[in-house]
This record gives C-alpha cells, structure tokens and sequence, in this order.
C-alpha cells in the first residue's frame, strides 16, 4: 500500500513552514509535497530542517497556474490538500488589492475546483479509494470584522471583512463551504486568531518590534496603540490544524485562538522589557517606541472562542503569550545576531 500524500500550499511562509517541519515530524509515513510561489513572504531557508528529508518534496508555482495544480494532481494522486497559500499583509492590500483577489479567490477555486474533478466521479459520489480525501482551508479571524470591548469571534459570527484582504478570505471561505454543500466535498475551514513566533516575515509586528529595538531605530505602533489582538503561538496553531485535518467533522469551522488577547502597547512594553533584560542599552529600549498614523480602517479587537475545537476535538494551546514571547524574541535574537 502506498504512503498518502499530501498538497501543502504557501508551506515556505511563515505558518506553512511551521507547519510543513511539524507535520512530517509528526506524521513519518506520509509524503508532503510544498506548492510555494516564493513572493516576498515565501522563504525557502524557513525550511531547511526538511529540505533532506525523503518524504518532502518543494515545488515552485502559483496557485493561479491552474494547469501547473492539475498536473500536480497528475503526478502526485494527493490523498489531501492542507492550503495555507494566500496574500496576507492588511497594508499591502489596501495598495494593491488585485494580488489578493487572483490568489486568495481564484487560487483557492483552482485548487478546490481540480481536488473535485480528481476525487469525486459525481456530487457526492467519491471515486474508489478516494473516499477519505480532505481539503482542508486556513483562513483568518478577520473575516469576522472588528469587535467592541466584550464578546468574542465564534464560527457563526456573521462575516463582516472591513480590509481587502480580509474580504478576499471571506470570498474564499465561503467557494470551500459552498464545495461541501453541493457536491459532497470532505472540507474543513479553520480560523486562527494573530500567529506569532519563529520564521515570521519581518514586516509584521512582533518581529518589527524587536528588530528596530536591535538597531536603534524608533519603533512604530499605530494610532494610540490599543488595538487588541488574540495571540497565538505558532506551534500550538500548527498542532491544531494537524488535529482538524485527521479528526474534525466534515463541513465543519473550527476557530483557533490562544485566549491571550493583549493590546499593542502591551506587546511592545513586553518585548522591550525582555530586551532590556536580555541585551542592555544604555537606555531602555522603550525610548524608541513612536506612535504614526493609524491605518485605513484599522480593526479595533479581534479575539477568538476556541470552545468548539476544544470541546469536539481535545485541542489546547501549551503556550501563553508570557511564554511564548520568550521562546519567539530568542529565536529573532539568533537570526538578527547571525
């Protein structure tokens, strides 16, 4: 009997690439193929703890290629596709907005659209030996829209996306839903609430934090600083995504969330704190955080229910944000000192 193998899409960004090096650690029977694009969040050094290892194998495409995925198909027979690939940067959106429709729109038809024609001979009706075949969708918290200072993101929360990037994931969550409901596709969607850890591109918060501390530069936070995010750790993400895709229900949402919702001035008080532990300056690393304008239609607090997943499936989060943050600033304080 032959080993699964298994589609992974954007596995050299910074989840993908997580959850490419956790996954085969976890599961050593099965063959991960790596579909990456390589634009600017693609890294393939995020990835060089798999890069020798035989069940890996690395492809470079877009997911707007769809001849590229049916070959692919051809090629490999995937027992399962686990799609992470997606423009995800908020302000890259709101100047080039075209990016985010091609791939996280027409990229996740594509992929979805030929799983069906290589599984399924009819609605409902899957081919022999594809029966356990699953697509399984990561998506965003943004979809939900913003929230006010109470309540919290749960999976029949109305969709409300306030960015492009955000409605262009919505856009995608719903073609996955409506690939369950009229033909019978074994689908899964997760949420996840902000990701933070190893291997994050460098423009985002947390690593912006500490690398402008590190040189000397002044830190930026938007408006005021209290917008408020739910923080996930990386690895606790990654083991739920492994968890839906063998045991969650077909059709389902599951919402992940670390239940650590800290605003941003808590987060660069933090990490400032630690760097001022860890690396002295002559002053404290504080000094250098500069407030700058917020940005268009900034979400105020986005925070996640994770009862469902669990509840159902048994998942928790190993990490608070107090943890977590220390194992992610000694991780960024290799990379920037190397």
């Amino acid at each position: 009997m032959k080993n699964k193998t298994i589609l992974v899409t954007g596995g050299a960004g910074f989840i993908g690439s997580n959850f490419v090096s956790y996954f085969l650690n976890d599961n050593p029977n099965i063959n991960l193929v790596n579909l990456d694009n390589l634009t600017y969040a693609g890294d393939l050094t995020n990835l060089k703890e798999v890069e020798n290892n035989t069940n890996y194998t690395f492809v470079k495409g877009d997911i707007c290629d769809r001849g590229l995925i049916e070959r692919l198909f051809d090629k490999y027979q995937f027992d399962g596709v686990i799609h992470f690939a997606a423009e995800s940067h908020v302000d890259n959106s709101i100047t080039n907005p075209g990016a985010f429709i091609d791939t996280n729109i027409t990229g996740t038809f594509n992929l979805i659209d030929v799983a069906k024609t290589y599984w399924m001979s009819a609605p409902f009706q899957y081919k022999v030996g594809k029966e356990y075949n699953r697509f399984h969708h990561i998506s965003t918290d943004e979809v939900y829209g913003t929230l006010g200072e109470t309540g919290l993101f749960k999976e029949d929360t109305p969709y409300a996306p306030n960015s492009p990037y955000s409605a262009s994931k919505a856009a995608s969550d719903l073609i996955v839903r409506s690939y369950f409901h009229t033909y019978g596709l074994n689908v899964v969607t997760t949420n996840c609430s902000n990701n933070y850890g190893p291997k994050q591109h460098d423009e985002k918060l947390i690593p912006t934090i500490i690398r402008k501390a590190l040189s000397g530069e002044a830190i930026p936070i938007y408006g005021d600083g209290k917008n408020i995010r739910d923080w996930l750790y990386v690895l606790d993400h990654c083991k739920g995504i492994n968890l839906v895709f063998n045991s969650g229900k077909s059709g389902e949402t599951y919402n992940i969330g670390g239940r650590n919702e800290r605003n941003n001035l808590y987060i660069v008080d933090v990490i400032c704190g630690i760097l001022d532990d860890l690396v002295p300056s002559k002053t404290s690393y504080k000094k250098q955080i500069t407030f700058v304008k917020d940005r268009p239609g900034h979400d105020l607090r986005y925070a996640i229910d994770a009862s469902k997943i669990e509840t159902e499936l048994g998942w928790k989060a190993d990490e608070n944000f107090e943890s977590g943050i220390k194992k992610t600033i000694d991780w960024y304080l290799k990379k920037y000192n190397s």
